[in-house]
């Protein structure tokens, strides 16, 4: 079997528990990835690990090379990627704390070098981009869930917005009237370009503050930091059984 890859944000600097094995520093068309990519051991299954941000750096979400990234994981010959990503919650259900498996996205961002199409091939790279996530992929990430009793929402929305700054409260209110459930800064471009890339993606949002506008207390790092740590370690409990499972299939 394959292995999968792991894209690790905000809060998740490194995969604990991972042997790492080897680093690769991996030259792409589209430039360097965020830093080198870790190849490792969980139990007895590989992973490879990449941190979007670039840890110890801190890449903005609107700098992150996401191209590089995409292609360079592609080039190891990987069978899926599970993407982690910090949100903040907007719906009722998404409260700090909670974790979801969207099956939706809606792209707010601008800018961004989003495809891998820049029209030298002679044929448009249409993708059906119908269901966003990977369908087998969302499916064993639900199954891993249950399995490990991790409380966890099966459905919603991910807005991904440009960043690095949060959103207003009149622009939480917007993407809730889109149909948003959560909102985010790195879930695009890169679910896109993992299917231009035919790798099944799917993500995992860990909802760390309420939305602007939508709790009693300003938005600070520092309370982000503190729900960061206790779902990060469920997050870790998540993969592990992800990947036990897959060990076993």
């Amino acid at each position: 079997m394959k292995p999968l890859a792991i894209i690790g944000g905000t809060g998740i600097d490194e995969l604990e528990g991972l042997e790492v094995v080897s680093s690769h520093r991996i030259q792409t068309p589209y430039g360097e990835p965020s830093r080198p990519i870790q190849e490792g051991r969980l139990g007895k299954t590989t992973v490879y690990f990449l941190q979007r941000h670039g840890s110890p750096g801190a890449i903005p979400p609107h700098r992150i090379n996401y191209r590089a990234n995409i292609w360079a994981l592609k080039s190891l010959g990987i069978d899926g990627i599970v993407a982690i990503n910090s949100v903040g919650g907007i719906t009722e259900d998404m409260r700090p704390g909670r974790l979801l498996i969207p099956d939706q996205v809606i792209d707010y961002t601008w800018g961004r070098e989003h495809t891998f199409d820049e029209g030298e091939g002679g044929e448009l790279m249409h993708i059906d981009f119908t269901e966003p996530y990977d369908r087998h992929l969302r499916m064993a990430l639900l199954a891993a869930a249950d399995s490990a009793g991790i409380a966890h929402e099966a459905y919603g929305v991910h807005g991904v917005t440009q960043g690095p700054r949060l959103e207003t409260a009149a622009e939480v209110q917007r993407l809730a009237r889109d149909g948003c459930d959560v909102v985010g800064m790195t879930g695009m471009p890169e679910a896109a370009l993992s299917r231009e890339a035919h790798m099944p993606y799917a993500s995992v949002c860990m909802v760390v503050n309420p939305a602007a506008g939508l709790g009693d207390l300003p938005l600070t790092l520092a309370m982000m930091r503190e729900i960061l740590a206790s779902e990060a370690a469920v997050v870790r409990k998540l993969l592990s059984e992800l990947l036990r499972q897959r060990e076993t299939a």
